[in-house]
């Protein structure tokens, strides 16, 4: 697909800077690793509040109080994420120097400290192993959970798609062709011929 509307709290956008969308309460991960990977995984998550800061250089350079104030605040905020995702034991960590499961967290970290209203998980599980994956899909579960954010989940393994999500859109080749519930869904013969390989059953069923 690449034509249709994009509305946000009701508001139409076309094309939004990335900064903007942050103001907006938007946040996302990315499939190919975005970290800083010369950073601590503690600083790495800091930088997901950058645009919360109105503080100007002069005052972080000369400590004054609305710098002091916001830095604080940022503190604050990735110590708690810190701790929801587990990151406790490596925080100060080199990201660089994690394995990659680890990093895939820390960028989810990243995206939820700045406490957005909707995220966006461009593939967070890809190229992770079953383990990984489980521990993965609890965090976002939890995230939506006790955060009330609502998540937008592109991903091409099944499993995860339909143990996650309250709603699928299914793309093939750029085309939509099933919208629904996870069960509707994985009931569609257009799903199944496309994705899930198995032909309907002679009750007309889906898998």
């Amino acid at each position: 697909a690449d034509h249709g509307t994009i509305t946000i709290d009701g508001q139409p956008f076309a094309r939004v800077p990335a900064n903007r969308l942050a103001r907006l309460g938007v946040a996302r991960t990315f499939q190919n690793l975005a970290l800083f990977g010369g950073l601590s995984v503690r600083d790495n998550i800091a930088s997901g509040r950058v645009h919360t800061r109105h503080a100007s250089f002069v005052e972080h350079i000369a400590g004054l109080p609305r710098a002091r104030r916001e830095d604080a605040m940022i503190a604050e905020k990735t110590d708690q994420i810190v701790a929801f995702l587990h990151l406790e034991s490596v925080a100060d960590r080199l990201v660089a120097t994690l394995p990659y499961g680890l990093q895939k967290r820390v960028e989810l970290a990243r995206a939820l400290v700045a406490e957005p209203k909707l995220l966006l998980l461009d593939e967070p599980m890809a190229g992770m192993t079953a383990t990984e994956k489980a521990e993965m899909a609890g965090f976002v579960r939890a995230a939506r959970d006790r955060h009330g954010v609502t998540i937008i989940l592109i991903e091409h393994d099944i499993g995860v798609v339909m143990g996650l999500s309250d709603r699928v859109a299914v793309l093939d080749y750029g085309r939509k062709i099933a919208d629904g519930t996870p069960a509707q869904v994985r009931a569609d013969p257009a799903v199944i011929r496309a994705y899930l390989g198995t032909a309907e059953g002679e009750d007309g069923e889906g898998i």
